[in-house]
């Protein structure tokens, strides 16, 4: 399976973005899912995860700001994200939440926070 996220742009702190995960194959049998990111000088972070239930956990830097979801009739999954800060700019990439069944990375969408 193929991921490709896009949805990124420049925002102005505080406001928001919704980023969209799109797969080339079925999501529905990989039970959890996440968004990652990765700052530039930084290393890549697990930023929110989604299971096939649609039970979901957020890193304490962005939890009560963003929201995880995932529709597997449509292979896909999103990030809404809100109350954006400077400290959110980052490349924002998709994948399975475990390591073990990560697909390719693909290119990510950059995401840019003005202060």
């Amino acid at each position: 399976v193929q991921l490709q996220a896009s949805g990124g742009g420049l925002v102005q702190a505080g406001g928001f973005l919704r980023l969209s995960c799109a797969a080339s194959g079925s999501i529905s049998s990989i039970n959890a899912m996440a968004w990652y990111r990765q700052a530039p000088g930084k290393q890549r972070e697990l930023v929110a995860t989604i299971n096939r239930r649609g039970g979901t956990g957020y890193s304490d830097s962005v939890k009560g700001r963003f929201t995880i979801s995932r529709d597997n009739a449509k292979n896909t999954m999103y990030l809404q994200m809100v109350s954006l800060k400077p400290e959110d700019t980052a490349v924002y990439y998709c994948n399975a939440a475990s390591p073990a069944i990560h697909c390719p990375w693909g290119q990510g969408t950059l995401v840019t926070v003005s202060s």
